[in-house]
């Protein structure tokens, strides 16, 4: 048997079947020690600001940087992924995570915590989350989608659990022992990590875009070479250089999809303005309920609520999603998710009742699970398969840039003022807005695509669309109204 064939019935005795399912739960368990694990920064906010005598300011810096550097390491995390693989990976983010966590408890200060928790543990997080997220992808084919949604169940699991097991272990034993604790419990990263052993795939079974393609610029080099120029000579190594450097910013930050595609550009900037006014409540709901005079036990358990409901409500919302009534619409689908989130801020704002933040936790979950279920999906809807990679890379980004400095902008404004009501106000106005931006500008360019391409038609064949003069064609009334009257009406 040659080796070819043994690598294509490794590949069919591994995919969909068999060691895969382990290797989902595995991906359920990241996904809940990774994305999961910022929520529970809010239950430990009060005791740092005592602890370090800092603003709220300062304090939400630390979770800012946290969950940005989580989201914008990927790229980054792409790169090791390609070069030393995804087990590899998820196992270095792991040992990072647990380092950061550890290192926290020692802490002396709220700018060391900036650097161990936030930018150590949050690139730990991205690693392990990113590569477990890759790995599904080489382990799953036929069941690839339910592989996704299953895993993404981890995200609610962590939402849920780490908020309880957070406020227990801070009543018992301080801050600086949980994060000691929680440095142990991160180091499951890397037990996951194991279970994703590599996959051994048959050569002609990679996709097209893995074969290498011929590099912008080679023909110019190659031009240059033929000519006699030295491939040491100072001008050409320069110009190999920049051509190196555009073939990077072009496959892990897609700058030329961002200036040619109008629906890729405004779902970017709408998505990182959005950002903006989306962490908030998971930074400060915590701390607003305590101030308000709701017991330590009970605001912990409003996060575990957000959590608990996105169990059900995200599985649903993502088999909604993909009917195809919504195929094309899902960003409109989005955009009443995002407007929904904004509007539910007012609840909060109306009163601090234990009762009242229940019901408003309710409501914004729901809106979280179409927030979550739909943000890489209209990503995909917008962007060619080919190229979702890179547009995916420079997305996160803009995203994680926004996440960064959103939460302590709002700490500044509620250290000025003293009223935690500015929290909900912002994150009401970043949402809303946000929603109306990318419904009315989606409108708007589908309005203009549908013109425009009845425009190409009427240019190519001018003979459909011209009405008969003569006033005695008895069938002229009769007949139904040409194709382009119906684009002005939407």
């Amino acid at each position: 048997m040659s080796q070819g064939e043994a690598a294509g019935r490794g590949t069919a005795k591994h995919q969909d079947q068999g060691w895969a399912w382990m290797v989902l739960l595995a991906a359920v368990l990241l996904q809940g020690l990774t994305l999961g694990f910022p929520c529970c920064i809010g239950v430990f906010f009060t005791d740092l600001q005592h602890e370090f005598q800092a603003s709220n300011s300062q304090t939400s810096w630390f979770p800012s940087i946290m969950v940005a550097v989580l989201h914008g390491g990927g790229p980054l995390c792409s790169i090791l992924v390609k070069r030393f693989g995804c087990r590899f990976v998820v196992m270095l983010g792991g040992l990072l995570s647990g380092l950061g966590m550890v290192s926290s408890s020692f802490c002396k200060s709220i700018s060391q915590l900036y650097l161990t928790a936030g930018l150590i543990t949050g690139l730990g997080s991205c690693f392990s989350f990113q590569a477990g997220v890759t790995v599904l992808g080489y382990y799953f084919v036929r069941w690839r989608t339910l592989a996704n949604a299953v895993a993404s169940t981890g995200v609610s699991l962590g939402f849920t659990l780490w908020p309880l097991l957070s406020q227990y272990l801070l009543d018992e034993m301080g801050w600086r022992n949980t994060f000691l604790i929680f440095g142990g419990i991160l180091l499951n990263c890397c037990v996951c990590g194991a279970i994703m052993r590599p996959i051994q795939l048959a050569s002609g079974s990679l996709p097209q875009s893995a074969k290498p393609e011929e590099e912008p610029g080679s023909r110019a080099e190659e031009a240059q070479l033929s000519n006699g120029a030295s491939p040491h000579h100072p001008t050409l190594q320069q110009h190999t250089r920049r051509t190196k450097c555009f073939q990077v910013l072009q496959k892990y930050l897609a700058f030329d999809i961002f200036c040619q595609n109008k629906g890729y550009q405004i779902y970017t900037i709408g998505v990182a303005w959005m950002m903006m006014g989306f962490a908030l409540p998971h930074v400060y709901l915590v701390p607003y309920a305590i101030h308000n005079g709701v017991e330590e036990h009970k605001a912990a358990l409003l996060i575990s609520v957000i959590g608990l409901i996105n169990i059900f409500i995200r599985p649903f919302t993502g088999l909604l999603s993909g009917h195809r009534v919504f195929t094309g619409r899902r960003i409109y689908l989005f955009s009443l998710a995002v407007l929904l989130c904004g509007l539910s801020n007012f609840i909060c704002v109306i009163s601090a009742e234990f009762g009242v933040l229940i019901l408003y936790c309710v409501i914004l979950s729901i809106a979280m699970s179409g927030i979550g279920a739909l943000l890489f999906q209209v990503l995909m809807d917008v962007v060619e398969m080919d190229r979702f990679s890179s547009a995916l890379g420079l997305f996160t980004i803009l995203e994680s840039i926004t996440l960064l400095i959103g939460p302590p902008l709002t700490g500044f404004l509620v250290d000025i003022t003293s009223d935690f009501h500015y929290v909900f106000y912002n994150s009401s106005f970043f949402l809303i807005s946000a929603a109306l931006i990318m419904g009315l500008s989606f409108c708007a360019l589908e309005r203009k695509n549908k013109l425009r391409e009845a425009s190409k038609a009427h240019l190519e064949n001018p003979s459909r669309y011209q009405y008969s003069e003569t006033l005695t064609e008895p069938k002229a009334e009769n007949r139904s109204p040409p194709a382009v009257e119906y684009i002005t009406s939407i």
